[in-house]
C-alpha cells in the first residue's frame, strides 16, 4: 500500500455501493482505482472524491491490473470555486483531459504538480484571465509529457531564431520554423514574434495577463492542434474543443 497527494480527475458509479476513480498522484502518475463503498450513506470517503478535489490518496497497487484499489481518501482542498462559472469549469475540464488521456503511471509528480498549479490559478483568476492561465498550464503538461515546442531555434535546421523574428509554426515538425525550413513545411502557421514571446513566458512559468478573444482563440487551437498532432493517436480532444467553443 501507499499513500500520494492526488487530485480527482474523473469519476463513475460501478454498481450499486462504489465508484471507479480517475487519480492524477504525485508517486505513480494517472492511475484508476476502484473505491469500494463509496456511495454507501456513512461512506469513509465521504465528498473527499468530488471532482478537482486534492488529498492524500491511499492505494493498493495490482502490478498485473490495470483497475487498483483505493482504500482512502484524506481531503485536503476541494475547489468550488472552478464550478462557479462556466468558463472555470470548462477551462478545468480542458487540463483534467490532457491529463486522463495522456499522463502515464510512474511518473515523477511533475503532472500532479502542474496540474495542481494550474487549478489554482484558474480558480484565482476572473473570467478574463482564465485562457491565458489555462493554456499556460496546457504547455507545461505538455512539457512534461516530453513534447516541448521548439521555440527559440528552428525545429529543423535549429538556427537560433532572433527575439523579433515572425516565424512559422508546424506542428508536425515539432515547433517554430525560420523563412527557409517553413517554405519546406506545408501548412506551417504564421506565429508573430509576440505571439512566441508569450509560449517563451509560459515555458518559464510567467504569467502575461488577460487577452482578447481572437488573441486567446488562436493560442487554445495551436496548443490542441499541436496536441492532436504529437499525442492523440487521431482523437480529437473533446473537453478542450468545448472548451474553445465558450467565449470568455
Amino acid at each position: 500500500m501507499i499513500q500520494t497527494e492526488a487530485i480527482v480527475l474523473h469519476g463513475f458509479d460501478y454498481r450499486e455501493t462504489s465508484r471507479i476513480v480517475r487519480l492524477a498522484t504525485r508517486e505513480v502518475g494517472v492511475v484508476s482505482a476502484l473505491a469500494r463503498g463509496a456511495k454507501r450513506p456513512k461512506s469513509r470517503f465521504g465528498q473527499g472524491l468530488d471532482l478537482f478535489t486534492s488529498g492524500v490518496a491511499h492505494l493498493t497497487m495490482h502490478p498485473t491490473r490495470d483497475l487498483h484499489s483505493l482504500t482512502g481518501f484524506d481531503a485536503g482542498r476541494a475547489r468550488p470555486q472552478l464550478a462557479a462559472s462556466l468558463q472555470r469549469f470548462a477551462a478545468s475540464a480542458a487540463l483534467g483531459e490532457l491529463c486522463l488521456r495522456f499522463g502515464p503511471e510512474d511518473a515523477n509528480g511533475a503532472i500532479h504538480d502542474v496540474l495542481a498549479a494550474g487549478l489554482d490559478a484558474i480558480g484565482q483568476a476572473s473570467d478574463a484571465e482564465v485562457v491565458e492561465r489555462t493554456v499556460a498550464a496546457g504547455w507545461r503538461l505538455v512539457a512534461e509529457l516530453g513534447f516541448a515546442p521548439a521555440l527559440d531555434v528552428c525545429a529543423s535546421c535549429h538556427r537560433v531564431l532572433a527575439a523579433d523574428e515572425d516565424v512559422r509554426f508546424a506542428h508536425r515538425a515539432g515547433g517554430a520554423l525560420c523563412r527557409p525550413c517553413a517554405a519546406l513545411a506545408p501548412g506551417a502557421r504564421t506565429l508573430p514574434a509576440s505571439a512566441r514571446l508569450t509560449l517563451l513566458r509560459w515555458a518559464a512559468a510567467e504569467r502575461v495577463g488577460e487577452m482578447e478573444g481572437p488573441t486567446a482563440r488562436a493560442h487554445q487551437r495551436l496548443l490542441r492542434e499541436f496536441v492532436e498532432e504529437h499525442l492523440a493517436d487521431g482523437r480529437p480532444l473533446k473537453a478542450w474543443m468545448t472548451w474553445e467553443r465558450e467565449r470568455p
